[in-house]
């Protein structure tokens, strides 16, 4: 399941910003009549719709997973951690619906009535991104259920399960995160195009438009995850120790960079900054701040040594290529403030490429961090992860199987979307029937038919 989600959540940001910026393309077209804006729009609908469709089948793949793996984790639990999948569920329609219409929009709809088709597009990706946050959350956060003496879930309020006290912040980091990757990602594609030497309108303007999108979320998701990681201090001190290597409690906590624990909760290597963790964990008490350690928690609920290194290393993966790509913004944004245009120059186009990659490392990075730091449980301090997976000794040829599927379903999406860019290329731009917004051509009259004569033929 962790190989499914990680292929699965890279679609994610491309259908929740991809909307955005089609609509941004398409508001530029008709507000400034920019024939290139127009046919970014048109283009990025259609690579859109491929995504949204690859993306509902890795979806579906994972919500069978949830039964197949997690049997008795979904047979306690189901009532409740379903709910936000029942409103996912509805956003999801809704998405695919409104896509359809905005696709065969272009040449059926006067150019506001099909804009505005496109904005239920861009809501429903955020609430169903939300919902599906939600139910992660709640994971961290359980709450909105009443346990019998058995400890079976005998009632369940709704509002409580979809709004607990971590959802807020993780749908904001994850929303953000969605614009983050989403724009680095499609700018990175035309930041290559660019290095090639294709510099026209075109392609400064889909740079322009996915790369601000991104630059704009940089920032606001370092603020927003700092946020998070105080939360996760106060609330799961276990996962926040993991995070930053803290065997024993303590006060004046370093930041250690890299760095992992030994056999005997020991700090092997790093680069510590002194007094770092204490300060950021509260910056109103400074290094004064209490840590609590590892080892101040029991045996039976805390992490392995091997899972304390893979979070403490996914968190530094992630804090550092968030702060290598907040530097890139902050580039991009001086440039165009200082000199009214984007930086264009060799060395910036190389970087933006590789902003794309490295934006869906930094991603997946924040995932693992966000399920392994919360091991042993399956549901914070409810049930732990070996009391809810399933015991089927099949699993490995089931995650074969998975695999063959998805490395086919990647190829056939990169492929596909390639040979769409080729053919649009080739094309060069709208012909004359494919004019979206354009009159369509009076249907040409035809002479009435001539009507058959028949000849009668009398018997002699």
């Amino acid at each position: 399941m962790a190989f499914t989600l990680m292929c699965h959540i890279i679609l994610v940001p491309l259908g929740v910003s991809w909307a955005l910026m089609t609509l941004v393309a398409n508001y530029r077209a008709i507000r400034h009549d920019n024939p290139h804006a127009l046919l970014l729009a048109q283009r990025w609908s259609k690579y859109m719709a491929v995504t949204f469709a690859v993306g509902a089948v890795t979806g579906t793949v994972l919500s069978f997973e949830f039964g197949l793996l997690w049997p008795r984790f979904m047979g306690r639990w189901g009532a409740a951690f379903g709910v936000p999948f029942a409103f996912e569920g509805i956003f999801f329609f809704v998405e695919a619906i409104f896509v359809a219409i905005y696709i065969f929009g272009w040449r059926r709809l006067k150019p506001w009535t099909h804009f505005w088709t496109g904005v239920p597009i861009v809501l429903a990706g955020i609430f169903g991104t939300m919902s599906v946050v939600a139910a992660n959350a709640w994971m961290n956060a359980p709450a909105g259920f009443t346990l019998n003496a058995q400890g079976d879930v005998v009632s369940v309020n709704p509002i409580g399960v979809i709004f607990n006290k971590s959802m807020p912040l993780q749908a904001a980091h994850m929303l953000v995160a969605a614009y983050l990757v989403g724009g680095f990602l499609v700018a990175s594609v035309y930041a290559a195009a660019m290095l090639r030497g294709r510099r026209d309108h075109y392609h400064r303007l889909a740079f322009t438009i996915a790369f601000t999108v991104a630059a704009i979320a940089t920032p606001v998701q370092l603020a927003v995850g700092d946020t998070i990681a105080r939360w996760v201090y106060q609330n799961q001190p276990t996962k926040f120790a993991a995070i930053e290597l803290v065997p024993t409690t303590s006060s004046d906590v370093p930041e250690t960079l890299l760095g992992r624990v030994g056999p005997n909760w020991t700090v092997k290597g790093g680069l510590p900054i002194p007094g770092l963790a204490s300060w950021l964990s509260d910056p109103s008490t400074g290094k004064a701040t209490v840590v609590q350690g590892l080892k101040a928690f029991p045996v039976d609920n805390q992490p392995t040594i091997a899972e304390v290194n893979i979070v403490h290393l996914m968190w530094d993966v992630m804090i550092g290529l968030g702060t290598l790509l907040f530097l890139l913004a902050l580039w991009y944004g001086i440039g165009w403030v200082v000199r009214r245009r984007l930086p264009s120059n060799r060395l910036f186009l190389l970087a933006a490429t590789a902003a794309g990659p490295l934006a869906v490392i930094a991603m997946e990075a924040g995932w693992i961090v966000t399920e392994v730091g919360r091991q042993p449980w399956i549901v914070y301090n409810q049930m732990r992860v070996s009391a809810a997976v399933t015991g089927n000794h099949g699993v490995w040829i089931s995650f074969i199987a998975i695999v063959i599927l998805y490395a086919a379903l990647g190829v056939t999406t990169i492929l596909v979307l390639h040979r769409m860019s080729r053919r649009f290329r080739r094309a060069g731009g709208f012909v004359e029937h494919d004019t979206p917004y354009a009159p369509r051509p009076a249907p040409q009259s035809t002479p009435p038919a001539e009507p058959e004569q028949r000849v009668k033929v009398l018997d002699p």
